[in-house]
């Protein structure tokens, strides 16, 4: 633990990490009742009301705050619920999702027209190669469709990150509230033209009390307090002090479905996770241990 970083901020970005970790397994039980879109279609309506007559609209444009829910709610969540409706299982797509990290500095370098940099193609190296190891080893639980569909959701993830600092929101809970106004009526239109009314009433009608809470901690816990802590503690501390903390979501996913849901760690599975959370890790750390090596070389 950094050494700027007090235990209790420490303890709140833990919380924060675990909690989007474990979501991939509250999106399981969901799932179990809900059709994928519908549920996106809820989850964002949750998010949105009450909390959009509380916060201010955020100062940036309608167009901002309209592609950012679209890209997030259709392009990221509506994507990744279908992937993950019997296409991939938890764990995996708690891992894969993360290479959202690399498609953001790829659309950073093309829209700014920099270079990417050696330890960059390193990082993407090992995270590429961790996905190779998913893919010759798809089954039953893990398809080559799902991993697709997670990796253009992550690709959409991306693009909401580039939007979010384009419109350089000085409030990200404001931001994504505002934004869920603009996920939920293309969701729910797509709900209704793919999954048609008899499954939606369906859906609703057979949803137990693990179902809607299911759906409150996706909009409460994920969205509102992860976007919120997460918020307060970048507002407070370097960012290369926080954003660290987030290789810590795919050892959350993995191990919360491996206890709750059963899902097998097999030695293939762990390797694949080591290259991906490896490649993340080098492009995360490696500028932060360079600056301290330079750093200490230029010392007396």
């Amino acid at each position: 633990m950094p050494a700027a970083l007090p235990l209790r901020h420490f303890l709140l970005a833990l919380a924060v990490v675990a909690v989007w970790g474990s979501n991939f397994v509250v999106i399981k039980v969901a799932l179990g009742h809900l059709p994928p879109l519908l549920f996106a279609t809820l989850r964002f309506s949750l998010a949105l009301v009450p909390a959009i007559f509380f916060l201010p609209r955020p100062t940036v444009s309608w167009g901002n705050l309209a592609l950012y829910g679209i890209l997030i709610g259709v392009g990221q969540f509506g994507l990744l619920y279908i992937a993950m409706n019997g296409h991939v299982s938890p764990g995996i797509a708690s891992l894969v999702i993360q290479v959202q990290v690399f498609f953001t500095i790829g659309l950073s370098m093309r829209l700014a027209g920099e270079r990417v940099h050696i330890f960059q193609w390193l990082a993407l190296l090992l995270a590429t190669s961790g996905i190779a190891v998913i893919v010759l080893h798809t089954d039953g639980t893990t398809t080559i469709p799902g991993l697709a569909l997670v990796l253009v959701a992550a690709l959409s993830w991306a693009g909401g990150n580039i939007t979010a600092k384009q419109g350089m929101p000085a409030n990200m809970l404001s931001y994504v509230v505002w934004s869920s106004a603009f996920a939920v009526p293309p969701l729910f239109a797509l709900s209704l033209t793919l999954e048609g009314w008899d499954a939606i009433l369906a859906g609703v009608r057979h949803a137990d009390a693990a179902t809607w809470a299911a759906v409150a901690w996706q909009a409460w816990g994920n969205t509102l307090f992860g976007y919120a802590a997460w918020g307060w503690l970048l507002a407070r501390h370097p960012a290369a002090t926080i954003t660290p903390m987030a290789l810590l979501v795919p050892v959350f996913g993995m191990s919360a479905a491996a206890l709750w849901l059963a899902e097998t760690l097999p030695a293939w599975k762990l390797a694949a996770a080591a290259l991906v959370m490896g490649g993340l890790a080098v492009n995360l750390l490696w500028p932060r241990l360079r600056s301290m090596l330079l750093a200490r070389a230029r010392r007396p």
